[in-house]
């Protein structure tokens, strides 16, 4: 097996005294876990950052072994910008651990490639939770447990469609939702609506609704552990409630 591509870090362990397994996101072979000798040395330690863009040669001499990367080179240092603030920091430790579960070694990821560049390339913090949030949305539809806010499932109307029931995973309309809005999260209209200037408020909304449905429908499932740094992201994040 041989082959070039790019991805970004999301995980590194150490191997021996300077050498690290590194596994990268790229959008058409997946998620790629591979050997890099002297990954952690002095010279090279920069590079091998979580967030990190970075182009490779990926070689092994049978498909069932861990490839080696060779010739890896540094193409966006996206590190820095996450790592100067505590926040923008929770957010790629979250993103980097749910991507590292829930994707499978060498599947395509294509359809979520947009969300996860437009995540990395993020600048501020607003822009870069909005683009997170985003991600986490289509997450779940990548994981085959999208949600359905097409139209009321009590009704099938296709207006005032308000909230969204964590029982079947559908929208509500207000007049039938508004006397279990308790029970109910909210209606994302911004990721509807494609609107990337949301108020924090419906952002936080959005993640609530995300993280039960990811924990039920996928972990619960898969009776995997719900990742502690996904867990804690909203206590660090502390956004506004409307």
């Amino acid at each position: 097996m041989q082959f070039s591509d790019e991805g970004y870090i999301i995980k590194v362990l150490k191997h021996g005294e300077t050498s690290a397994i590194v596994t990268v996101l790229s959008s058409e072979y997946g998620k790629i876990t591979g050997f890099v000798k002297g990954g952690l040395s002095k010279k090279k330690l920069g590079v091998h950052q979580l967030g990190n863009l970075i182009s490779f040669n990926a070689y092994a001499r049978l498909e069932e072994n861990m490839p080696q990367f060779l010739g890896v080179e540094l193409l966006k240092a996206n590190a820095v910008n996450f790592f100067n603030c505590q926040k923008k920091l929770a957010l790629l430790s979250s993103f980097c651990e749910l991507m590292n579960i829930s994707a499978v070694e060498n599947e395509n990821l294509v359809f979520l490639s947009p969300h996860i560049n437009q995540f990395m390339d993020s600048k501020t913090f607003e822009q870069m939770l909005v683009a997170y949030s985003f991600f986490e949305f289509y997450l779940l539809k990548f994981l085959g447990i999208g949600l359905d806010l097409s139209e009321c499932a009590a009704t099938g109307t296709r207006q005032n469609l308000e909230f969204v029931s964590p029982k079947s995973s559908k929208a509500v309309c207000y007049e039938v939702g508004v006397p279990y809005r308790d029970k109910l999260f909210r209606f994302p209209h911004y990721v509807v609506d494609k609107n990337y200037n949301p108020k924090l408020s419906e952002v936080a909304d959005l993640l609530k609704m995300t993280e039960f449905f990811l924990n039920k429908n996928f972990f619960e499932n898969h009776s995997l552990k719900f990742p502690n740094n996904r867990g804690n992201l909203l206590n660090i994040l502390n956004l506004p409630k409307e």
